[in-house]
């Protein structure tokens, strides 16, 4: 486990853990097995999100970390073989762009006229701690799992020095709370639509999740609706609730474009892992799903380029173009997907633009003029170029 991350209320890290690691493990152990284990309360930071609000993050004690990854590796074990292919995130060989290449598989290749994207208001601090237990339970018996699953749950936060409670939720930042939410996903949202829901519809209905975070697909109108008075219902029965800004029914697809058309409007577009999700074509006319960077996303990225350059002002050319490249070459990791060059080619600009800023404020003896800035990000100190590294098509 990666030890150079924050340390929890102990203040014990890694390598101050490990000085003594056969006597703290056997030690360890010893709790276990007599169950006077307690786990500590985890140490509660807030991190700034896209809208501006807080995200509450948990910061755990290195030995509290030990054993959440065995009751990780448990959980897992466990529930893996009985979860759907249509939960994408914090699973083994999955993620974000296999969840888009499902999608945009449900998007063009099947009936989809209609589309629910849909966001969890809250997802990680509003799970119920009974409904956690019960679906653990009704596929692990052993009492001392239960019981250490429980104690973690409950094992509280210090927020500013003063102990609060832990009624609900499961912490970010714990190992155990990706499965966890996996787990609550299967139950509330996934088996219930894969076995409920679906035989009760008129027409095709597909689903795609990743985290608190999900699209659904329909053929006609009337099984959206339906679908989505009833989803709300659900999820208020399990302690939840969809974030009405985020969550919304639009018309989408083949049919949808061509309706459009013929009113003399664009078709509305959705957002997902952020993609922004668009009707086009391709080059012989047939109908086609793109996808681009969200705005958003595209602008927050931008913003945190003119902080590190800010901070870096007096660090050497080299090393900033180090920097800039290893951000370059993330971002085209992640967004660097079928028909998104021109957004990834809009973002390695904006960088050049915020660089060739940043190098003639600092420096009024060696300042460029664009033509010379090009010469040297092109030659002298490359910026990487944009590339295209994954294909819908190929997931």
């Amino acid at each position: 486990m990666d030890g150079t991350k924050a340390v929890g209320i102990d203040g014990i890290t890694k390598e101050e853990y490990g000085r003594n690691l056969e006597e703290n493990l056997n030690a360890l152990v010893e709790r276990l097995k007599r169950k006077s284990y307690k786990p500590k309360p985890a140490r509660l930071v807030e991190i700034p999100k896209d809208n501006g609000k807080l995200r509450p993050l948990s910061i755990y004690c290195y030995e509290d970390k030990l054993v959440q990854e065995a009751l990780r590796r448990i959980l897992e074990a466990v529930f893996e073989p009985i979860f759907y292919d249509e939960m994408m995130g914090f699973r083994p060989n999955r993620g974000c762009h296999k969840a888009i290449c499902k999608l945009n598989i449900m998007l063009e290749r099947k009936p989809t006229n209609y589309v629910l994207d849909a966001d969890i208001k809250g997802f990680f601090q509003h799970l119920e701690h009974e409904w956690i237990m019960r679906f653990i339970e009704s596929k692990i018996k052993d009492p001392n799992i239960l019981r250490l699953v429980r104690r973690m749950l409950k094992a509280g936060i210090m927020n500013n020095y003063e102990f609060e409670e832990t009624e609900e939720g499961s912490g970010q930042g714990s190992v155990c709370s990706p499965v966890i939410s996996c787990v609550y996903m299967h139950y509330v949202l996934v088996w219930w639509f894969k076995e409920v829901i679906t035989s009760k519809l008129k027409g095709y209905a597909g689903m795609v999740v990743y985290a608190d975070d999900f699209v659904v697909t329909f053929q006609y109108e009337s099984d959206a609706e339906w679908f989505y008075e009833h989803l709300k219902h659900r999820m208020g029965y399990f302690g939840l609730s969809l974030e009405e800004e985020k969550s919304r029914l639009i018309e989408f697809g083949r049919y949808a474009k061509a309706r459009c058309q013929k009113l003399g409007k664009k078709p509305e577009t959705f957002t997902f892992l952020g993609f922004t999700h668009y009707c086009s074509q391709s080059r012989n006319g047939r109908f086609r799903v793109k996808r681009k960077t969200s705005k958003k996303k595209f602008a927050k990225k931008c913003r945190e380029i003119n902080l590190l350059l800010a901070r870096m002002r007096t660090c050497s050319l080299k090393e900033i173009i180090t920097k800039l490249n290893q951000i370059l070459t993330g971002y085209y990791h992640y967004y660097g997907i079928t028909d998104n060059s021109k957004s990834i080619t809009a973002f390695r600009y904006n960088v050049m633009k915020s660089l060739f800023y940043c190098l003639n404020r600092r420096s009024q003896k060696k300042s460029y003029n664009w033509i010379s800035f090009l010469n040297m990000t092109n030659n002298s100190y490359p910026l990487v170029r944009p590339r295209i590294y994954v294909s819908v098509y190929e997931g």
